[in-house]
């Protein structure tokens, strides 16, 4: 400080590779990780706020792995941490146009910290009280895999089912324990490729791939006869490509849902002899056959493999065992930060599964006395697919998504553990005549709101497009607030029915405006056909007062369910290229964007008979 008591400097203004709650980061500032090696001062990886409104995680200086969404496409914004965990990008009115949220975002942590990690991943962290420890509960790269040379020399990465990332050669290692190409261009007897499917490979120093338009045989040839190159990639996701690396510093990431495939070229023969080197002596006639010993080795083989079947036996009998005490001393978290249960423990925790809350969901009691909700999945669910399954649930958070808190896989079971909505499903509260009192206007439209942010999120927010498939009203929860959080979407990825190719995002859009009509009309009607005709009978009218449900206590806001009718007309048009996105329907309702009147929905067209003279196609009328 200066004289007038004036702050000329203080930390805040040079952040290192932490941002703290109040903390900010403003444009063509960055931080940069610490390095993983000793005694070295510098790291690769480094946090960029570019002057056109994104955070960038780079490696080096020209390599981008990950970028921030701008929704706004506003220009010199600042990033921010809050005090209840969420990273924003804020404009120069301090408004937030992106948002990141912990999983436990606006629970009460003391602690909290934002870190560029040695690894090259964006963390942020929450002080854990009742076990002492700090807790990773979100990160900006979900799969450690995609994070810019994470094995470097290493090798190639591998994202395994436990939700870690290991690094495994699949090519010679160096006398430096470097993992490099095996091919060197002094080959005496010519080269050939060896095939690698599944897996991505990128040159990493330098960070140069000269990438072409080619099919699969064409690239393997290319980097056959290119003397220079290394190694090569082709991917086919959209347009087939070929990249083409010239450098034996190769690196990567494999996993059975990558569909490309990729090359590393060796030597067919054994390289070059120096011709420095000195010859061997002649080699001595092999010394004569020991009986003896090989019925030594023999008999001593027998008694290691029987005592190995003892083991395996009594090691198998010892987990039996411990599987039917039931204690609640928990397996532990994984990566993720999930609970990890067993069957006994489930047993437990539910009281032999007493209370029922709904079908095949039971409610249970940590031993820090938290409720959570138990949901039994098929049995016959392959371990491995699970694990994966539970690995992506573990990285959804979102303040109206309900919380995956752990899961249960063993032998023939499989758990899911959510946390507790206290006031139940919005069915209950939309057929029960005395709890829909509390459904007040406001609050109808605070639920779609959380709605459509929940569903925008698994579509948007993730880093993969997530459907969730089954969106009605018995799958949107509420808590002790009435606040909603869609539910059941973890359940639809690890049974594989609504994975991210099982459902279309038109479908949850169709299925959202469902369960508006519901909300407002206060009816349930099975067959939403007929209602979504009534509806939109009586808006064409104008006679829109009797849409609202009667039962509904207080006054609605005019305009607000105008809006909201329309984006729900819009979201039931036959034609699914109608439908706006579920980013659009949450501008919406949030009154950011304008919406036209809808032409009618599915439920009020018929087919229209045309003249066999006429071209055979199907048209509507209303």
């Amino acid at each position: 400080m200066d004289k007038e008591q004036h702050i000329i400097w203080q930390s805040f203004w040079a952040p290192s590779d932490t941002l703290l709650p109040g903390q900010s980061l403003f444009a063509n500032e960055k931080l940069r990780a610490a390095s993983a090696i000793k005694n070295s001062k510098s790291s690769y990886y480094s946090l960029h706020m570019n002057a056109s409104g994104h955070l960038e995680l780079h490696w080096e200086s020209d390599v981008i792995y990950w970028t921030s969404e701008n929704p706004s496409s506003a220009s010199n914004l600042s990033a921010f941490l809050t005090t209840n965990g969420a990273l924003e990008l804020r404009d120069r009115r301090s408004k937030a146009v992106w948002s990141a949220f912990g999983q436990d975002h606006n629970d009460s942590v003391n602690y909290r910290y934002l870190r560029l990690d040695v690894d090259g991943n964006l963390r942020l962290y929450s002080w854990v009280e009742s076990l002492g420890l700090w807790r990773s509960v979100w990160q900006a790269v979900e799969n450690q895999c995609m994070v810019f040379a994470t094995c470097g020399e290493l090798g190639v990465c591998v994202f395994n089912a436990s939700g870690s990332a290991e690094c495994k050669c699949p090519f010679q290692v160096s006398a430096g324990n470097k993992c490099l190409v095996p091919f060197e261009r002094d080959c005496a007897s010519g080269t050939n490729m060896i095939a690698y499917k599944n897996t991505y490979l990128y040159a990493f120093y330098p960070p140069d791939n000269s990438v072409i338009t080619s099919n699969l045989q064409h690239c393997e040839q290319l980097c056959l006869n290119d003397p220079h190159c290394t190694a090569a990639t082709f991917s086919n996701d959209r347009t087939p490509l070929c990249s083409i690396k010239k450098t034996r510093y190769v690196t990567g990431y494999s996993d059975p849902s990558v569909s490309s495939i990729s090359f590393a070229k060796r030597c067919s023969g054994p390289i070059a002899v120096n011709p420095s080197f000195t010859k061997s002596p002649p080699s001595e006639p092999p010394p004569p056959l020991c009986v003896p010993c090989l019925m030594g080795a023999a008999t001593g083989t027998f008694f290691i493999i029987v005592i190995l079947q003892l083991g395996i036996m009594f090691i198998y009998r010892r987990k039996n065992s411990t599987r039917q005490k039931a204690t609640l001393g928990f397996i532990g978290t994984n990566s993720k930060g999930l609970i990890v249960l067993s069957f006994s423990e489930i047993k437990t925790l539910t009281g032999d599964f007493k209370n029922q809350i709904g079908p095949k969901v039971f409610k249970g009691l940590l031993p820090n006395n938290l409720p959570i909700a138990l949901k039994d999945l098929n049995a016959t669910l392959e371990e491995r697919k699970f694990r994966s399954a539970v690995m992506k649930m573990g990285c959804i958070h979102h303040k109206n998504l309900v919380k995956l808190e752990g899961y249960c896989c063993e032998f023939d079971h499989r758990f899911l553990l959510y946390e507790y909505c206290k006031k139940g499903s919005l069915d209950k509260y939309i057929d029960d005549p005395a709890l829909c009192k509390m459904l007040t206007w406001r609050k109808r439209v605070e639920i779609c709101s959380s709605m459509a942010k929940a569903i925008c999120y698994l579509h948007s927010g993730c880093r993969e497009f997530i459907s969730h498939g089954n969106l009605k009203c018995e799958n949107v929860m509420l808590d002790e607030n009435l606040v909603a959080k869609v539910s059941e979407f973890g359940f639809a990825i690890a049974d594989g029915k609504a994975t991210y190719c099982g459902f279309s995002a038109e479908k949850d859009v169709e299925d959202f405006g469902k369960v508006v009509l519901s909300l407002l009309t206060g009816c349930r009607d099975h067959e939403h056909v007929e209602l979504c005709g009534w509806a939109y009978k009586e808006w064409m009218e104008e006679r829109v007062v009797n849409v609202i449900d009667r039962r509904m206590e207080g006054g609605y806001n005019s305009e607000e369910l105008e809006r909201v009718l329309r984006i729900a007309f819009w979201c039931l048009q036959m034609d699914e290229r109608r439908r706006p996105s579920m980013g659009e329907v949450v501008r919406v309702i949030d009154g950011t964007l304008s919406v036209d009147p809808p032409p009618p929905p599915f439920a009020f067209q018929r087919p229209l008979q045309v003249d066999d003279s006429e071209e055979n196609v199907s048209e509507f009328e209303v």
